[in-house]
């Protein structure tokens, strides 16, 4: 017998509505962090931070698909994908490969020409923020997984971990650069992104064309 079966019916729908909120609450984190993040990284010339924030902005079209599925099986637990939910993936699959292209591409030619942002010091606040947040959020949804035995959160949780290695991967390039002053650091940050955003994209037409619900753990 699972968690779920243990539960009454008012916490089931009280755990449901947490794991709506959570969705809810990363997508609108995600707008936030992709309009600060872009346009900080427009201003200072980084890359990588432009490259974070355009990430987050695919993550929204992401959530709303997660916002969507959380209502489908509050409703029915057992049943599958709808098509809104497999569009909302390819979709998304569609722009991580697009932001792919546009970053590998971006971070080679900035090599190229030896480009130096003009500071990185946003890129590692906005980078730290997100991983607490993110981790948190990780922690959170998978605790309501756990308590509704539900394979579909837990696979959402392992997703969100995603979020934060990109994080730590902002992190890492945009306090090398702070703290050497080496000007390739932002764009092998990119390159690092880049990567994270293609595993992304491969994962999203996966799970569009299957019931699979997540790898990424």
């Amino acid at each position: 017998m699972g968690p779920a079966m243990d539960l009454t019916a008012t916490d089931q729908k009280r755990l449901y509505k947490t794991a709506f909120g959570l969705a809810l609450f990363t997508i609108g984190y995600n707008v936030l962090e992709g309009l600060v993040s872009t346009y900080l990284g427009i201003e200072d010339e980084s890359l990588a931070l432009f490259g974070f924030g355009a990430d987050s902005f695919i993550e929204v079209i992401s959530g709303l698909g997660i916002a969507h599925m959380i209502l489908r099986i509050r409703k029915r637990p057992d049943s599958s994908r709808d098509p809104f939910e497999r569009r909302a993936l390819q979709i998304t699959g569609v722009a991580f490969y697009a932001l792919v292209v546009t970053l590998t591409f971006s971070s080679i030619y900035n090599i190229w020409i030896g480009h130096k942002p003009v500071t990185t010091v946003y890129g590692v606040l906005i980078s730290l923020i997100s991983i607490l947040v993110m981790w948190g959020l990780v922690a959170w949804k998978r605790k309501v997984g756990r308590a509704l035995d539900s394979q579909p959160i837990l696979a959402d949780a392992n997703c969100t971990l995603v979020c934060v290695y990109m994080s730590v991967i902002l992190l890492l390039s945009s306090g090398l650069y702070e703290l050497t002053g080496i000007g390739y650091a932002d764009s092998i940050g990119t390159l690092g992104l880049a990567f994270f955003a293609f595993r992304e994209g491969r994962e999203c037409f996966e799970k569009a064309n299957s019931e699979k619900y997540c790898g990424c753990d």
